[in-house]
């Protein structure tokens, strides 16, 4: 496939992007440039349920979206990871640094 689709939907607090294929190193530089646009003032939620891999390349971009939150005082979120992107988010071993969820009502009581 080596393709990624990005979907955007405002929440109340957070900006949901849809992600629909591979987040590798050839696909991601979309998907870079929104959370890092979004994390500086509001809450990420990555709908992760249809991804169908993700590379180290990938695992970065979210890792760094999740130190950047910090500093801006915002979260990144991980919703529905499939079954591609679980194993990829274990193997990590920083599994318990995301903030996994499974639906988008949980934003407002993760804060």
């Amino acid at each position: 496939m080596n393709q990624l689709s990005l979907t955007e939907k405002i929440g109340p607090n957070y900006m949901l992007l849809e992600l629909v294929g591979d987040v590798n190193s050839y696909t991601i530089s979309e998907l870079e440039e929104k959370i890092y646009r979004y994390i500086i003032d509001t809450n990420v939620v990555l709908d992760m349920s249809t991804v169908s891999s993700i590379d180290s390349s990938g695992l970065g971009i979210i890792l760094a979206g999740i130190n950047d939150g910090e500093k801006f005082d915002t979260k990144m979120f991980i919703m529905n990871p499939s079954d591609a992107a679980h194993y990829a988010l274990t193997r990590t071993g920083f599994w318990n640094t995301f903030n996994i969820i499974h639906s988008v009502t949980e934003v407002s009581d993760a804060m």
